[in-house]
């Protein structure tokens, strides 16, 4: 597990977490095992805004993979907002002039979320998640992320980089729906991840995976080889019938795609 801290990080974590240095902790990210290298998981704490930004296209991107994520929100201040694309069709030009003068944080998508909102976010979608929110993320395992506005913050912009792989339109509605905390189901099924909401122990939900698993408890906890993974941790096997699921109430299981396929699939 790292710690990272942010200009947008909190110091008073929420419970499962604590701060003990009293710094301004943003994320916390769990460690990858090699059988899941491709994929990262973490939580993500806002007490300001993040910056405007962008995660590019395989193509475009100096590592050659794209940054597909995911958000679940486990936890918001009333009245919390992130934004995700655009309100409208928007021309390119026009965003990187909005970019440079500070107005594209108007023509973003804002929306208030609540908890148990769940959002997938395609690479070279622009978004930024403002104050209040604790989010799991799950994402493509690529460190590149492009800003186009920093609220004034003195951090590098990425203007050349992010115009690239921007999609100059609205998120699309089918990427973003309300979760039943009480019900297992499939939330992500490939091209880079799948992940599956368990309430309890795993049913037919899950029989299309296989292999390397990575467990996220949210309620309730899961035993790994003797060793208990409680709300806030993060463990891995290397089969699902290693994990003791009997005290579990709801965790998240990220595996790699059973299948390819051209676009994320949420039913």
């Amino acid at each position: 597990m790292k710690r990272l801290v942010k200009p947008w990080g909190r110091r008073d974590l929420p419970a499962p977490f604590a701060s003990p240095c009293g710094d301004a902790v943003g994320e916390i990210w769990f460690d990858t095992p090699a059988l899941l290298r491709d994929i990262l998981t973490k939580y993500l704490f806002t007490a300001e805004q993040l910056s405007v930004q962008v995660h590019p296209l395989a193509e475009h991107c100096p590592v050659g993979a794209g940054k597909d994520e995911c958000w679940l929100v486990t936890q918001a201040a009333p009245g919390a907002r992130l934004a995700i694309g655009f309100r409208q069709e928007v021309a390119r030009e026009d965003i990187r002039s909005a970019a440079l003068d500070g107005s594209i944080e108007g023509m973003l998508d804002w929306r208030e979320v609540q908890v148990d909102d769940f959002l997938y976010v395609p690479s070279g979608t622009v978004h930024a998640i403002g104050p209040g929110l604790t989010l799991v993320e799950v994402q493509q395992n690529t460190d590149v992320t492009f800003r186009l506005y920093d609220y004034g913050r003195p951090r590098e912009l990425h203007l050349d980089e992010a115009m690239r792989s921007v999609r100059p339109g609205p998120h699309p509605a089918g990427l973003g729906r309300k979760v039943d905390p009480r019900r297992s189901q499939v939330l992500v099924d490939g091209p880079h991840y799948s992940v599956v909401q368990v309430a309890g122990v795993p049913g037919q939900e899950i029989a299309p995976y296989r292999g390397a698993v990575q467990i996220l408890p949210l309620a309730g906890h899961c035993t790994i080889a003797g060793e208990a993974v409680a709300p806030g941790q993060s463990g891995w096997a290397k089969e699902l019938r290693d994990i003791d699921f009997t005290a579990s109430e709801r965790c998240l299981l990220v595996f790699n795609p059973p299948r390819s396929t051209n676009q994320p699939v949420l039913p």
